[in-house]
């Protein structure tokens, strides 16, 4: 590190000489010009017009198919890549690519958006991504994908107590989209964790916000695996309705009555930054757990109900879990409750 005097030239005109290896290594010239960014922490950045006007590189990976031996790599491979910002995915093989490594490129692609095939030949597949993060609104990403959680979860536990298998599919099927829209928002915050500009412009005013988002986007995540984990308990449960009775079908009903408002409280205080109806969330979470524990005592020895019943306990543990993020991001500005000396 290397300090230098502010200078004053003429009436109200400061300057500071550069560093001479640094002129020498970008090779600046006297007349030149240089660019000035001022950075968030009062820093200020300073780079030739070449540097700063310099386009994001296309991000290529490729992965080769014949490494993949074990079911299901080459898919978590291409959805990595993807959450990695990668533009271009390019699928090899030393021969020709398996039928059933085609079929795991095709199903995958589904869920990914803006993800697709422009050239397929028998030893290789190239994917390319035609997203542009700065088009996006992570707010309107994670409220989506809130969206789809509790609409999953209202689903399951209402076709749970109605003993009504289709609605149980219904929500089942939601959990492709919940995919969707939690890896796009992961490739968002990537994106804007390498790239200041993408950053500013899908809404992020600080570096630390990137983490409460992505902390709370996996627990979305979460809650909608949850969901649908009761939507597939769901699906049988109508042949054990001889041995249900009401008290129980209503006690479970209230469960997930709690568990829900419990994680929707959660992210509307998120966006809100209200401290204290996030401390409310975490305080409902005891209750949950008395609750929890009352039903697991009472429930009849039925398959699946014990299942259910620690799933509801897990998506209110998320819910708090979102409600601590909460406060800690609502701490960033100061309060009436609370501010930093």
């Amino acid at each position: 590190m290397e300090s230098r005097k502010v200078q004053q030239v003429g009436y109200s005109t400061l300057s500071v000489s550069l560093p001479r290896n640094w002129v020498k290594n970008i090779d600046l010239k006297p007349g030149d010009l240089v660019v000035f960014l001022p950075e968030r922490d009062g820093s200020l950045k300073l780079m030739p017009p070449a540097l700063a006007e310099r386009k994001e590189e296309v991000h290529e990976s490729v992965v080769n198919s014949d490494l993949c031996d074990e079911e299901g790599m080459l898919e978590r491979l291409i959805v990595g890549n993807y959450i990695l910002g990668r533009d271009v995915i390019r699928i090899i093989s030393s021969r020709r690519i398996q039928s059933t490594h085609i079929e795991e490129v095709r199903n995958i692609l589904r869920r990914l958006i803006g993800l697709s095939i422009v050239e397929e030949t028998p030893s290789q597949i190239v994917l390319q991504c035609s997203i542009d993060p700065t088009k996006f609104q992570i707010d309107m990403l994670l409220r989506r994908l809130s969206i789809i959680a509790s609409t999953m979860l209202s689903e399951a536990t209402q076709a749970l107590v109605e003993f009504n298998p289709e609605l149980a599919k219904e929500a089942i099927r939601r959990e492709d989209e919940a995919d969707m829209v939690y890896w796009l928002a992961l490739r968002l915050l990537v994106s804007a964790q390498r790239i200041r500009t993408i950053a500013e412009k899908i809404g992020f005013e600080h570096p630390l916000q990137i983490l409460h988002y992505g902390l709370t986007l996996v627990c979305l995540e979460l809650i909608a695996d949850y969901a649908e984990k009761i939507a597939k308990r769901a699906v049988s449960f109508e042949e054990h309705k001889d041995k249900m009775n009401r008290q129980t079908m209503e006690m479970l009903s209230h469960v997930s009555e709690l568990a829900h408002g419990i994680f929707q409280k959660a992210i509307d205080c998120f966006f809100s930054g209200d401290i204290k109806i996030a401390n409310g969330v975490l305080e409902a979470r005891k209750v949950i757990k008395m609750e929890e524990e009352r039903l697991m005592k009472e429930l009849p020895e039925i398959p699946h109900l014990r299942a259910i019943t620690l799933c509801l306990l897990r998506i209110a543990d998320r819910g708090a879990g979102i409600a601590v993020i909460a406060i800690n991001r609502a701490l960033e500005k100061p309060s009436k409750i609370c501010s930093a000396r």
